[in-house]
């Protein structure tokens, strides 16, 4: 059972539209007020579940992170970030290098064995679903499995034409990426159901003081 956190921010947001830009929102409000949301071990293994990258094990089981691996997977997020950012270009901010040690990090946790997707037939009623398999990996690789498809991902996303259309939100409280697949390529809020109809909401409401003061 997926338990949702007590505090709201803790939720995890699902918009970036790729593995690794979901996994890069983890840690919110880079710009102003940072927080993590992959507070403990058990967070780790709620986002792993929610990103659909566990292990289709018997007993549906959670994954079981440790310590260790969740410090690990927090050092991969940054490094994601950071070689996203200097693929992005700058755009106003200040953009941070990613060093050697990133890509390093980024490319040793994409030549691990990652997820295969597996096709499953559930009965007539139910259809076809995909089930992931860690390639008779035992239980205690599936955090490794689950951050090797998320390294996977952003390698490809970094070194492919889709990164040009990778952008970050333009509320300047959110930090959130999102790949933009609009046809006109004119989107500018991680949703509009998080900033844009807040930046609606205050557009709204300098009109209406501009108005009153005319």
């Amino acid at each position: 059972m997926t338990l949702t956190p007590a505090d709201p921010a803790l939720v995890f947001p699902f918009t970036g539209g790729r593995p690794c830009l979901d996994f890069v929102a983890t840690l919110g409000k880079r710009y102003t007020a940072p927080f993590e949301r992959l507070t403990d071990p058990d967070a780790l293994s709620r986002w792993i579940g929610e990103a659909g990258l566990r292990v289709d094990r018997a007993g549906g089981e959670g994954v079981r992170v440790t310590a260790s691996e969740l410090a690990a997977a927090r050092e991969l997020r940054e490094s994601i970030h950071l070689a996203l950012r200097a693929a992005m270009g700058g755009d106003g901010r200040e953009v941070a290098l990613p060093d050697a040690e990133d890509l390093v990090r980024i490319n040793e946790a994409a030549t691990r064995p990652d997820l295969a997707p597996q096709l499953a037939f559930a009965g007539s009623g139910s259809g076809w679903t995909v089930r992931n398999h860690a390639g008779g990996a035992s239980a205690r690789h599936d955090v490794r499995a689950a951050m090797a498809t998320v390294a996977r991902d952003a390698v490809l996303l970094i070194g492919g034409p889709l990164v040009a259309r990778v952008k970050e939100c333009e509320n300047p409280d959110c930090s959130l990426m999102f790949l933009d697949d609009s046809q006109a390529r004119r989107r500018r809020w991680c949703s509009m159901e998080r900033c844009g109809n807040l930046a609606k909401v205050a557009g709204y409401r300098a009109r209406s003081r501009a108005g009153s003061r005319s």
